[in-house]
């Protein structure tokens, strides 16, 4: 293990993966790669998708 690993941060990490998945498919995005990355700090990794769906993605935050 990391001497340097936050576990408040990977945590973190976590829970905001699996808030995006929810906020992203109640309009309907799934971003298949979406994940956390172990890096140190942690990343969010929002991964590869297709056109329609990086289009879907433009359309909500055009909205937001």
């Amino acid at each position: 293990m990391n001497i340097d690993y936050d576990a408040e941060a990977d945590r973190q990490a976590r829970l905001t993966v699996d808030e995006l998945r929810v906020v992203l498919g109640s309009h309907g995005i799934k971003l298949p790669s979406l994940g956390r990355d172990f890096a140190d700090p942690p990343l969010i990794t929002l991964g590869n998708c297709n056109l329609a769906t990086a289009r879907a993605l433009v359309d909500v935050l055009r909205r937001a």
